[in-house]
């Protein structure tokens, strides 16, 4: 059922502790924490601690919960610093869009020029 923890969901393990991860914030609704692999010097991971399975789902189901991902991702920017120079959020929606873990999730991007169009 969305919103619940699905035990096969990476970031559902993260979450509840199962997998550790480098956790750079945390609020009631949310977890912030390093990328395994950055693409930029700031490569955070910010997801609802209640799983949906991409953004879109996330933003019908829980509105409140996907601005607080976006809240989540300034705040994350403003503590690495990037928040003046200018960062990016992505959600990738769907394999073909290169989601690989199918809990919604916002990368928030930073610490050098990042060119447009991505991909």
């Amino acid at each position: 059922m969305a919103g619940e923890p699905q035990p096969d969901c990476l970031f559902c393990k993260i979450v509840s502790g199962d997998i550790p991860a480098t956790v750079v914030h945390e609020t009631e609704t949310t977890v912030a924490f390093r990328d395994i692999n950055p693409q930029a010097p700031t490569h955070v991971l910010v997801i609802p601690k209640a799983h949906y399975p991409d953004a879109q789902t996330l933003a019908v189901a829980e509105p409140q919960i996907a601005a607080d991902v976006l809240n989540e991702a300034g705040r994350v920017a403003a503590q690495d610093t990037i928040d003046g120079t200018g960062y990016r959020i992505v959600f990738n929606t769907g394999s073909g869009a290169g989601q690989t873990v199918f809990h919604a999730h916002a990368h928030v991007l930073g610490g050098r020029g990042l060119n447009w169009p991505p991909g």
